[in-house]
């Protein structure tokens, strides 16, 4: 098991840092273009926008992966016990909804179904819209790889 969860930090380390080494390259580019050469380039812009949703959508699944995503302690604070237990469970199992229903099935549904092409760059935007399926699966994975680390860690305390 550590060794698949090795194998997922690695992964999204390396995909969330193409993602920002992208961001920086093509901001540099944009203030080199505007300011130094005097003639703006033009698809920077699109190209900062996207990068941008990408490096936020893996980012995200990686807080999740490292479980340090923004949660709201407020209710979960104040309840002790087997109650506790379940408020628990049900936010993970409403969490595993939202991101398979949403991310996954919806993500994969908007990709499959886009027809339309970005302005500037012409590309395809399912390529785009493939983040949300990825980044969804990765949160999956993660949510997944922490349950069995929590029952494990529980079955190794009986014994």
């Amino acid at each position: 098991m550590k060794k698949v969860e090795k194998v997922l930090d690695t992964v999204m380390r390396f995909l969330m840092a193409v993602a920002m080494a992208a961001l920086v390259l093509g901001g540099t580019w944009q203030i080199v273009s505007r300011w130094i050469l005097g003639n703006p380039s033009t698809f920077t812009d699109e190209f900062l926008r996207y990068m941008l949703i990408i490096a936020s959508m893996l980012g995200s699944a990686y807080c999740f992966y490292r479980d340090e995503h923004l949660s709201l302690e407020l209710v979960t604070d104040r309840v002790h016990g087997v109650a506790a237990v379940i408020l628990q469970v049900f936010i993970e199992l409403a969490i595993l909804f939202f991101v398979c229903y949403v991310f996954i099935y919806g993500g994969w549904k908007l990709a499959a179904n886009a027809t339309n092409i970005s302005s500037v760059m012409h590309i395809p935007m399912k390529y785009m819209y493939m983040i949300e399926p990825i980044a969804g699966v990765f949160i999956v994975v993660a949510r997944i790889l922490k349950y069995v680390q929590l029952l494990t860690e529980k079955k190794g305390e009986k014994a």
